[in-house]
């Protein structure tokens, strides 16, 4: 199987046991999302930041405006730490100290490079097909203005790790005897029912928007 290499900079410390460094799990977890934050530091200052991303093969593309901070500061080749997290369930024990979450999350590590403008189309779609697979295809396409004020990044992951967290509590034994309910309330990321905007002249939904709904 195919992993990443293990050192001090992805090795999953704290129980370590619930940590991958495959890339089977690692880009299934990546996969289930879109939204990802992402980690730099600046002249000494740590910043982090929510996006959108979209993953193609080892490589993860991050969009946004030719002034955002963040891209500017990250097309230099500086250091950065991407993270992906899925809570599944807050597991509810018997004693506070035992209470935790079940969750599914990646600790991506590498560089990020500015995409050529020749290539920028294709990483824009991956990111489009990674938050609504299929979208690209049912608007129109990016214009040339709007093109010219995008930025896109790549980031080929160099390093990564996945750390998953599933089950029930883990309570002591002597607290097993407790009068105190413990079990698992599981969480999962659903679409609620389509809101049509009331200025759009197209009543039938389109197909990837049906497709997401219902695999929610």
């Amino acid at each position: 199987m195919d992993s990443y290499e293990v050192n001090q900079r992805n090795q999953v410390k704290r129980v370590a046991k619930r940590g991958a460094y495959d890339k089977e799990t690692v880009y299934c977890i990546l996969d289930s999302s879109f939204m990802c934050h992402v980690s730099f530091v600046v002249d000494g200052q740590p910043f982090i930041i929510p996006t959108l991303y979209g993953r193609d093969g080892n490589t993860i593309f991050l969009h946004g405006a030719t002034t955002s901070r963040m891209l500017k500061n990250l097309q230099n080749g500086f250091d950065i730490s991407l993270a992906v997290t899925h809570v599944d369930g807050i597991v509810l024990a018997r004693s506070i100290f035992h209470h935790s979450a079940n969750y599914r999350s990646v600790v991506v590590f590498g560089k990020a490079k500015l995409v050529a403008e020749e290539d920028k189309i294709r990483a824009l779609e991956v990111i489009s097909d990674q938050v609504i697979n299929g979208r690209w295809s049912e608007v129109r396409p990016p214009s040339a203005k709007e093109l010219k004020a995008t930025s896109v990044l790549a980031i080929d992951i160099e390093q990564a790790s996945a750390k998953i967290r599933e089950g029930g509590p883990g309570d002591d034994q002597e607290d097993m005897t407790l009068d105190v309910w413990a079990g698992v309330i599981p969480f999962k990321l659903q679409a609620m029912e389509p809101i049509t905007d009331e200025l759009c002249s197209k009543g039938e939904l389109p197909t990837s928007v049906v497709n997401f709904y219902k695999s929610s």
